[in-house]
């Protein structure tokens, strides 16, 4: 192959370069790709990759190969550097000129030198020594700067020893292995500069979007940190799903691209909370508004005992209307006890005591005004016969129109390819496999994998939550079991549950986020659900 066949290869191997450097996403990737193109193109025998820290002012060891030596650090490797980064200038500020890498930065101009021992104007003692220490012998330098769009040094690629391809000799580096190298600098530094811009414009996004979730949790004593944890236990049933070698799941394969859509959703699953007002989320009690209106009975009950004593006293005080009064007030002191309970709330209320509360309400009473009439009012009976939790039925439709708020805020978002799934998946978790669940009334069918392991996630994080305002967050045997009558009644994901259950995700959360009380010894064989062969 003739000189010019030569060169014509090589610019064809460049143009293949930075082809693969614009599909290169992993910046440690990107730079190693950088580094081992320039020698190959080069067919040099080293090289070092350096990035400019303009704060600190110096050039940083990123990645170093050195093939003859079989040296490689840095990059994907995995042995750090342990070289201090280049100065580029001294403690006066004068700029350090004498090294090849920081004269290349400070000046913005390629060095090519032939022989660094016959070199004037540079310090090679750094070389030497290493050349002494390890019995190389450093000859040929290329040291080419790196400019991103606007014009500014990002790096420095610098090779060593050019190698003649076909007697395999140190030559110096010609003035095409130059051109072709500052034409790949050149390709490099708009591919890192892009990569980094993408780097940072998603940790940006994702940054604002933990901000979001901030203030959502924060909205509420009761439920802080449910918007941190679930896209964490997201990620653990979805890496289970990801390695599991058995069951209808053991196809299920999951990409870079789509752990990052799915991290994504699981951070934005409850993004529209962030309009649901806070005295319903903050509703810690059945009568509680902007205050706990429990205290407002107690006085009304006080006024039922005060009306009894005045009674029996204008009636005379004989032994059996004091008895009777006495008896009054015990049975007002004990229907006041049991509306402050019934007023905590809890996961069943029998119908007994709602008929109770029903009845109490009948009491008559003279209020402030001097008008009598019913002890409790309409809205404070259906608050305090609330079959279960806290709200009532249009506050619960309050809080599940957050579902509705976050379908509308994620489809205005132009997503990009990479995360169009991110609103599907989000929008899921409320979703039943028997197609009873909301907003939407899919089916298992209807869904997608990611979407319905996210609702798992979601009323697992909800059973063990430690900050529920009418709970204590479950035990893992008693979470497991509502889990798996979940799973019997149609409402979960019975593959996503055996794979729940197999790969123990349950206990790896619970030992990162549940205290130690709730973490008790689980017999899987009392689990509803749990197939222990699946």
């Amino acid at each position: 192959m003739d000189s010019a066949d030569s060169l014509l290869h090589r610019l064809k191997e460049l143009n293949e370069i930075g082809i693969a450097l614009s599909q290169q996403r992993n910046i440690n990737s990107l730079l190693e790709t950088i580094l081992e193109a320039a020698k190959r193109i080069t067919n040099a025998d080293a090289g070092t990759l350096y990035l400019h820290e303009p704060e600190q002012r110096v050039l940083r060891f990123e990645i170093m190969r050195t093939d003859s030596l079989k040296i490689a650090m840095g990059g994907t490797s995995g042995v750090p550097i342990s070289f201090y980064p280049v100065q580029l200038y001294d403690r006066k500020g004068n700029p350090n000129n004498a090294m090849v890498v920081s004269h290349a930065a400070l000046s913005g101009e390629t060095v090519n030198i032939a022989d660094a021992y016959t070199e004037q104007g540079y310090d090679f003692s750094g070389t030497k020594n290493f050349d002494a220490k390890t019995g190389y012998r450093s000859q040929s330098f290329l040291a080419v700067p790196m400019r991103n769009h606007e014009n500014e040094i990002i790096g420095v690629l610098q090779l060593i020893n050019a190698q003649d391809r076909k007697s395999g000799a140190v030559v110096p580096f010609s003035s095409d292995d130059q051109q072709l190298l500052e034409s790949l600098a050149s390709q490099a530094a708009i591919a890192l500069t892009n990569r980094r811009l993408i780097a940072q414009l998603e940790e940006l996004f994702e940054s604002f979007i933990r901000l979001i979730n901030t203030a959502i949790d924060d909205k509420s004593p009761y439920t802080g940190g449910h918007c941190a944890r679930v896209p964490v236990l997201t990620m653990m049933l979805a890496e289970a799903a990801n390695r599991t070698t058995q069951g209808p799941l053991k196809d299920f394969v999951m990409s870079d691209k789509d752990r990052q859509e799915l991290k994504m959703a699981g951070l934005l699953h409850d993004c529209g909370k962030i309009t649901t007002p806070v005295h319903v989320v903050d509703k810690a009690t059945k009568l509680q508004t902007i205050f706990d209106r429990i205290h407002l009975l107690d006085t009304r009950f006080e006024v039922l005992k005060r009306d009894a004593e005045i009674a029996m006293l204008r009636q005379g005080s004989g032994e059996t209307l004091r008895a009777d009064c006495e008896a009054r007030v015990r049975q007002l002191d004990d229907d006041r006890e049991f509306l402050r309970h019934c007023n905590v709330g809890g996961e069943k209320m029998p119908a007994e005591a709602q008929q109770r509360v029903r009845r109490i309400a009948g009491y008559q009473w003279r209020n402030t005004e001097g008008k009598t009439g019913n002890f409790l009012s309409d809205d404070e009976v259906e608050n305090l016969t609330i079959h279960a939790g806290t709200l009532t039925a249009a506050e619960r439709e309050i809080i599940n129109h957050h579902i509705i708020v976050t379908i509308k805020m994620l489809e205005s978002l132009p997503w990009p390819r990479h995360l169009r799934n991110v609103t599907e998946y989000a929008a899921g978790h409320h979703e039943r496999m028997d197609g009873k669940g909301y907003p939407r009334g899919l089916t298992r069918e209807q869904m997608s994998v990611p979407a319905r392991l996210m609702g798992i996630a979601d009323i697992f994080e909800a059973l063990t939550a430690k900050d529920r305002p009418y709970k204590e967050g479950k035990t893992l045997t008693e979470s497991l079991t509502i889990l798996g009558q979940f799973k019997e009644n149609g409402h979960i994901d019975p593959d996503l549950f055996d794979v729940f259950i197999r790969e123990k995700v349950y206990l790896e959360y619970a030992n990162r986020f549940l205290v130690k009380a709730q973490i008790d010894d689980v017999d899987l064989s009392s689990i509803p659900g749990v197939n222990l062969d699946a």
